[in-house]
């Protein structure tokens, strides 16, 4: 008797989502707990309250939790590099092929 071959069944989970046109939120969802989390981190290594964080981003406390919460997805490209300024670092983004 021949062994079953290993490998996939169905589409991935990518395909799942999109079908169930969940794709883009979830992305968008995913890519900004990945940033609040490394803004976070962040702050925790240079001993950074939220309150210092704000004032070295020249922003308000509420605009920073607004950044901090992993729910809005709504935050500027301005914030996140006054962000990552905040903690001497950088922002970069990257386009990468979906194909």
């Amino acid at each position: 008797m021949k062994s079953k071959e290993k490998g996939r069944i169905g589409s991935s989970f990518d395909a799942f989502l999109a079908e169930e046109g969940m794709l883009e939120e979830c992305e968008e969802r995913a890519i900004k707990e990945l940033l609040a989390m490394q803004v976070d981190e962040a702050m925790k290594a240079e001993g950074l309250s939220k309150a210092e964080m704000a004032r070295r981003m020249n922003t308000s406390r509420p605009a920073l939790e607004r950044l901090l919460d992993t729910t809005n997805t709504s935050v500027t490209l301005h914030t996140l590099q006054r962000a990552a300024a905040a903690v001497g670092k950088r922002l970069r983004l990257e386009l990468v092929n979906t194909r």
